[in-house]
């Protein structure tokens, strides 16, 4: 049996009066999906559980079918396993931002998606400036990069206090906005003082010029500590293969020990590799009983506020991927797909939303409802709900009929 998981990040939406009362997965053209729909089974799964904040770290563990109440343990430390970032007991990992500031108004939680290589410069001028042994950096992709405090006597004031992601609160004012907690004064402080240095660099005066957001403040959230979980290998008696731009789906998968698969062109934005995505899934599962296929375009059109960017996104995700892969699978039996959206990202919000998110499955042992087409209110229609999604993947590697 192969086991074949499709995530379209932020896909979910909400009823919107320019579409009709329609959301953008309804209003795009997914034929595909509708597929899915038609000859398996849809309904509507809770990814984020009661008291977590919605976000992708909590939803895609629990798309892999870990409880989020068990093993959760902040963004940071999935994107430093997938970095090969060691972290020892006592460290205590944060996701660090580029952003774009004016005064007091957080503009840009993304510096206009500065590219790696640009980045990677600001974020190691950065180190050099206000790293010390005990105050790590590590540059990732995009805007996208880590700070490790190695100080354990700092370690419970850095876990209690609160931070806010910076696509949350963006066109919002910073001082209602910083950390709160034990640790507040320490993490503004090494924030402001990242404003004082980052601004004057070369790399953002060019973007400047070229009137593109600079990336002139480091913005820290998501921390938490080194965990460890059982591998698909463990706990199913598989080997399979995780295909993401975004490293903390990556470093969930590495630590579900699952293979994770690079590919061209794959950049977590609207132009990202769809296709190479499922190809390389189809080689994958050649070889591998499992592959996790992760899309990141959606959840930023959402973002963005951007309606045409998601719809052309949901639809992207429904040819390239969805299509290459079941156009493979269809004539076969050994087969189980599941479509989900990690968690609502509504264009009218630019944040995620902890509703419950439509999924939709097919494949062998999957009786057919009696849906039409893949979207929210047939998702509700179908009258299914799954209020621990984590459940769902571990049944469709054990029940012979769902």
């Amino acid at each position: 049996m192969k086991i074949i998981v499709l995530v379209c990040d932020g896909m979910g939406d909400l009823p919107i009066e320019q579409l009709e009362g329609r959301t953008p997965l309804e209003a795009a053209k997914t034929p595909w999906m509708d597929e899915v729909a038609r000859e398996g089974k849809v309904g509507l799964a809770q990814t984020i559980p009661d008291g977590f904040t919605p976000a992708s770290d909590v939803g895609n563990m629990a798309i892999l079918g870990y409880d989020p109440h068990v093993y959760y343990s902040g963004r940071g430390p999935l994107e430093a396993a997938n970095m090969g970032i060691a972290l020892n007991a006592g460290d205590v990992c944060f996701r660090c931002n580029l952003v774009t500031v004016d005064g007091n108004n957080l503009l840009d939680y993304s510096a206009g998606h500065i590219g790696s290589k640009e980045a990677k410069t600001l974020i190691e001028f950065t180190a050099g400036r206000l790293g010390t042994g005990q105050l790590q950096f590590y540059p990732g992709i995009q805007y996208r990069h880590l700070a490790v405090f190695r100080d354990a006597s700092l370690a419970d004031d850095l876990l209690k206090t609160k931070c806010f992601p910076p696509h949350d609160i963006m066109g919002w004012k910073i001082s209602e906005h910083w950390p709160k907690g034990p640790a507040a004064k320490r993490l503004i402080e090494l924030m402001e003082a990242s404003l004082k240095i980052l601004p004057a660099h070369e790399v953002n005066q060019v973007r400047i010029d070229l009137k593109e957001n600079p990336g002139n403040m480091i913005w820290l959230w998501g921390q938490g500590q080194r965990l460890e979980v059982p591998t698909f290998k463990e706990r199913f008696g598989v080997s399979g293969s995780v295909i993401s731009a975004v490293d903390l789906v990556r470093g969930a998968g590495r630590l579900a020990g699952l293979k994770v698969l690079q590919v061209p062109g794959a950049t977590g934005y609207y132009d990202t590799n769809y296709a190479g995505k499922a190809e390389a899934a189809l080689k994958s599962l050649k070889d591998h009983d499992f592959v996790f296929v992760h899309v990141e375009a959606a959840d930023e059109a959402g973002h963005n506020g951007d309606l045409r960017q998601k719809i052309a996104a949901i639809e992207n995700f429904d040819r390239h991927v969805v299509g290459t892969i079941l156009k493979h699978f269809r004539s076969l039996k050994n087969y189980r797909i599941l479509i989900i959206p990690d968690h609502l990202t509504p264009v009218a919000k630019r944040t995620h939303a902890s509703d419950p998110v439509p999924f939709a499955i097919c494949g062998k042992g999957i009786e057919p409802g009696r849906v039409t087409s893949f979207g929210e209110t047939q998702a509700k229609a179908g009258g299914w709900f799954v209020e621990k999604a984590y459940e769902i993947l571990p049944r469709l590697f054990t029940e012979k009929t769902i």
